[in-house]
């Protein structure tokens, strides 16, 4: 397939000429006179030939439009004899390349060789990132320039870091990030869900066991911590460990020894521990649910990710960057988001934060068939409709003590014939089968989390997440009347 470039000068001689010079050599050539024009084009091209000096929009303005609005195509900046300093300025604002006039055909064309095929290694490695489950922190705006620096301050240190910040607000990149520029990266990086790991096996997880250790231990198991040594361990929500396993986790921090199950030997480790939570550990240490101890420990160095509310300038450009990547890994048509969608993207609450705003993205690309998206084909939230919102269940001590949410949701069935997209029958159909999973179970979260072999800090997370309101005070504490 020929590359498409696009040529924005407003002299009309010139526009032809690198056409004409383009065409024969096989390039697909689409020329505008104005900046404008080549805001809105450039996405559907493999590259831009910029000119300096335009009437109006002039080029460094529209460089400035094109990458905050997230479009990556290489640009070429086209500039006379008196604006050479002028296009070295560009190239520091995100320009490629420059070229001086007058043009030369074979800069122009060794030019363009030089970033399609740049480009061309960008997009692969890009691609190879993405399989690897491997993406990057995304934004221009002041609270991730900010969070950046603080990452570069952070990395090349030995300190403990601990991660703040709500759900979906990139944690996990801030830890890789942390990790990719340390001085122990080219060892492991090694994650573990706290959350994800039941209570009884946590342990065993993070520092491993002997056989025949407990019931169920018919091997010998290497630990997290050991797994990790020489390089990062990464706590994702730390906030969820148990009482034990903080105080094994302390002794990790303070004495760099590691205390296998059923093992009467420590093993030593040199690991860099990186922790996260969108929880408040200082609360949790007033209930009495987190050490204060391994509190101090770990909060050694505080960076905080930001919520998409604080950063809606970078909307934008998360839309172009979940596009592209989704586009160039699934083999998709580029779609491209007019001014109005990326306006009305960037004026919606994202509760979920960046990785909602990713999911919904890919559900556009994937359920839209036009190549441009205004405002109403990116609004589809799921804003609830009017008399069919399910009633909201109230968890107390661990049992459902609002009845009307169990029995509304047989009849609850019938909104999902008007749901739009695969994600939100996904969520509702989920949010129905724990109303009914939970009263089939009298309430009983505990039980509730075992009929569905999931781990009980996972079930509450989704309770939280779908808005079933519960009282945090005695529901996530003990349950009192599990036992019986």
């Amino acid at each position: 397939m020929a590359r498409r470039i696009l040529v924005c000068d407003d002299e009309p001689d010139i526009r032809e000429s690198l056409r004409t010079l383009l065409s024969d050599e096989g390039y697909e050539v689409t020329a505008v006179s104005s900046g404008v024009n080549a805001v809105s084009e450039a996405p559907d091209h493999d590259a831009v030939l910029l000119d300096i000096k335009m009437p109006g929009q002039d080029g460094l303005e529209t460089l400035a439009k094109m990458r905050g609005r997230g479009i990556g195509t290489p640009v070429i900046v086209i500039s006379g004899h008196g604006d050479v300093k002028t296009a070295m300025e560009a190239v520091h604002a995100g320009a490629d390349d420059f070229l001086e006039k007058p043009l030369s055909s074979e800069h122009v064309l060794n030019a363009l060789r030089r970033v399609l095929d740049s480009t061309r290694l960008a997009r692969e490695n890009l691609e190879l990132k993405s399989r690897l489950g491997i993406t990057r922190l995304v934004g221009n705006s002041e609270a991730i320039r900010r969070l950046l620096s603080d990452v570069a301050k952070a990395a090349p240190t030995p300190a403990t870091v601990l991660i703040v910040g709500p759900s979906g607000t990139g944690k996990e990149l801030v830890a890789r990030a942390i990790h990719e520029g340390s001085l122990v990266k080219t060892g492991p990086f090694v994650q573990v869900n706290c959350a994800a790991i039941p209570d009884s096996l946590i342990e065993s997880e993070l520092f491993g066991h002997e056989r025949g250790s407990f019931t169920g231990a018919d091997r010998k198991q290497t630990g997290k911590f050991v797994e990790a040594d020489g390089g990062t361990i990464f706590l994702d929500e730390v906030g969820d460990m148990s009482a034990s396993a903080q105080a094994k986790v302390l002794r990790v921090l303070q004495e760099g020894e590691v205390e296998p199950v059923g093992s009467p030997r420590v093993v030593k480790v040199k690991v860099r521990v990186v922790a996260a939570t969108n929880r408040d550990l200082t609360g949790l240490i007033a209930q009495g649910k987190f050490r204060e101890d391994l509190y101090y420990r770990l909060n050694v160095l505080v960076l905080r990710t930001p919520p998409l509310t604080e950063r809606p300038e970078d909307v934008p450009v998360l839309v172009a960057y979940f596009a592209e990547l989704f586009a160039r890994t699934n083999n998709y048509r580029p779609k491209r988001f007019t001014d109005a969608a990326l306006e009305t993207l960037a004026a919606r609450a994202w509760p979920g934060n960046v990785r909602e705003l990713k999911n919904h993205i890919e559900r556009l690309m994937i359920m839209s068939d036009a190549d441009v998206l205004d405002a109403g084909d990116v609004d589809t939230g799921a804003a609830p409709l009017e008399g069919d919102a399910a009633p909201p269940v109230v968890v107390r001590g661990g049992r459902v003590v609002d009845a009307a949410a169990a029995a509304g949701a047989a009849g609850a069935w019938e909104r999902l014939l008007a749901i739009r997209t695969l994600q939100e029958f996904q969520d509702e159909t989920e949010k129905l089968f724990l109303v009914a999973k939970l009263a089939e179970n009298a309430g009983n979260v505990t039980r509730t989390a075992e009929a569905m072999d999931t781990p009980r800090s996972n079930l509450y997370k989704k309770i939280d997440r779908y808005g079933l309101r519960r009282d945090r005070e005695n529901a996530e504490g003990r349950e009192p009347h599990d036992a019986g």
